[in-house]
């Protein structure tokens, strides 16, 4: 029987606390800087593993990182819980049901911005000379592989830049959501397909046919009675126990790992699992923002970041970098799935000045293509050259997804949201104790206003409530729609001093409630009322003195008095 040595423990510790300690302090300077924090975690890797500290310190990189095989599992242990579980966690950011509610135009972009990469890909790949090989004899899987990898999209990192850009809760976010949410699915079941296949010794197509119909069938099992099962246990716990106990987020980690022993068992990886349980998990409406952040944190904050460190601390990068080999990884990645994704939006109704953010959205590789790499190379299907430059092109572009967004965004017009303001559309205090009473009576207000039926204003209103919460942190919550009948923009400001429930990521309760009315036809004015209006809400001041206000007239000056800040 082997035991773990107090040395073993004494070092695992010790590790642990240089490597989570030094991903935290320069994921602090990234998040400064408005980037994403695996770029810091695999710097982390790079510096304290044998590319640089290794190379500098080799005895004294030996003491803290040891090649006794023991030592080296137990963080390998830890970075793999945390990639599985941050598949997870990617599960559930997907909104299956409302993506299918807009499957029109969110399944044309993702359709094309999937194959068309994956085919792209596959021809340039192809061609690649036979020294990038590791089994010349398996160029075809290889090349499939390569492939997969390029069409699938980094969701995370699209919702971490749209965030940042205050634009998650806009109709153009949504729709890219829903879009990259297809997107990830086809392209997790492609590459666990294509996983499977390379596992044989050759190709059989009727083992082809079976990992195929496997891997459908359990997706397409757990997208219905699998969904149904997760609703409603997520729903006794919450009504049963109230959720104190954490139950909800111990059920959703339960569901992960035994829809991944069951995805491992029939032979398809069980990253798959992982990210399906997610899927089905995040479908709840029993399962609150809060408890999705929970989780988030947990995975964000502990496990994720070892993982891609550890990556740095098998790999050196010097040794292994081709320059020729990064560009072309970079370039045809990115260029394929910004193609893939443009061509789809073309089939669309989007509007023209929308179309170019949405293609942008959609050609981040980040971690997904991090993940699927180290597998790859752990399958021995791809050399560490090769494995180096999928890392470069996917920190590329993550790192330019941002500020290139940014640019793309329309600026045609700037809206300034206190102009939209008046005493006649504020609500110094809602009587209403519940969102969805509280939107009604924010839609009453503005049938007042524009003298539209009520109805015609509440059902879009509700309905775009109920496919993606408008809440956002620090208790502001934005409902939204475009309307047909309108003919200029309006806000219905309300104010809750005791606040109200509405299911907001830092479940917080929320006390201001911006109603958002734009004409249908106009997509433009909408991004821009939406991103002024969450960043004038990030004043701190701004909030506190808007809470002991008690009427419309001094609410009305204080939006003007700060416009400045605007």
């Amino acid at each position: 029987m082997n035991f773990l040595s107090e040395n073993h423990i004494f070092l695992f510790l010790i590790q642990f606390f240089i490597l989570l300690g030094a991903a935290k302090l320069l994921g602090l300077v990234f998040g400064k800087l408005k980037q994403p924090t695996v770029t810091a975690d695999i710097l982390v890797g790079i510096t304290l593993g044998p590319t640089i500290f290794g190379r500098l310190f080799p005895e004294i990189s030996a003491v803290i990182f040891p090649k006794d095989i023991i030592q080296q599992n137990m963080i390998e242990t830890v970075a793999w819980i945390g990639i599985l579980f941050l598949l997870m966690e990617t599960g559930l950011q997907v909104n299956f049901g409302s993506m299918w509610k807009q499957k029109g135009d969110a399944f044309k972009i993702a359709l094309f911005g999937t194959i068309t990469p994956f085919i792209f890909s596959a021809v340039l790949i192809f061609f690649l000379p036979a020294h990038y090989l590791v089994q010349p004899d398996k160029k075809f899987i290889f090349t499939l592989f390569i492939a997969s990898i390029m069409a699938i999209s980094a969701m995370p990192i699209a919702i971490r830049a749209l965030h940042d850009l205050n634009l998650l809760k806009t109709d153009m976010g949504f729709l890219i959501l829903s879009a990259l949410s297809i997107n990830d699915i086809i392209g997790w079941l492609t590459f666990t397909i294509v996983l499977g296949i390379f596992g044989q010794n050759q190709i059989d197509f009727l083992n082809i046919f079976l990992i195929f119909s496997t891997a459908i069938l359990f997706t397409a099992f757990c997208l219905t009675l699998g969904r149904k099962f997760s609703s409603y246990s997520l729903g006794f716990i919450k009504k049963k126990f109230n959720d104190q106990s954490g139950l909800q987020v111990t059920f959703i980690i339960l569901l992960g790992l035994i829809c991944g022993a069951i995805t491992t068992k029939i032979g398809i990886q069980a990253l798959l699992g992982f990210f399906i349980a997610g899927i089905i998990a995040g479908e709840s409406r029993d399962l609150s923002e809060k408890d999705r952040n929970v989780v988030n944190k947990m995975v964000y904050s502990i496990f994720v970041p070892i993982f891609f460190i550890n990556i740095g601390l098998k790999v050196d990068f010097l040794k292994s970098f081709d320059l020729f080999l990064a560009l072309f990884i970079t370039f045809v990645g990115v260029g394929v799935r910004f193609i893939g994704a443009w061509i789809g939006v073309h089939f669309t109704k989007v509007p023209t000045a929308n179309r170019l953010p949405i293609s942008i959205a959609h050609t981040a590789g980040g971690e997904m293509h991090i993940v699927i790499g180290m597998i790859a190379l752990q399958y021995g299907l791809i050399s560490e050259t090769l494995f180096v430059s999928i890392v470069c092109g996917a920190l590329v572009s993550t790192i330019i997804i941002g500020p290139w967004l940014s640019l793309a965004i329309p600026r045609k017009r700037w809206i300034r949201p206190y102009s939209l303001l008046s005493e006649k559309s504020t609500i110094s205090e809602l009587s209403s104790k519940n969102k969805r009473f509280a939107i009604a009576e924010l839609c009453l207000k503005a049938s007042e206003i524009t003298h539209l039926k009520y109805d015609e204003i509440f059902n879009p209103v509700i309905k775009r409530e109920e496919a993606l919460s408008s809440a956002l942190e620090k208790g502001i919550a934005i409902p939204h729609a475009r309307l047909k009948k309108l003919k200029k923009p309006l806000i219905i400001f309300g104010k809750s001093s005791r606040g109200i429930e509405w299911n907001s990521p830092d479940g917080m309760l929320s006390h201001f409630m911006f109603l958002i009315l734009t004409p249908a036809d106009d997509q433009d004015i909408q991004l821009q009322i939406l991103a002024s209006m969450a960043q004038k809400m990030t004043n701190t001041k701004l909030r506190e003195n808007l809470l002991k206000l008690n009427n419309a007239r001094d609410i009305i000056s204080l939006w003007k008095s700060s416009r400045e800040s605007v």
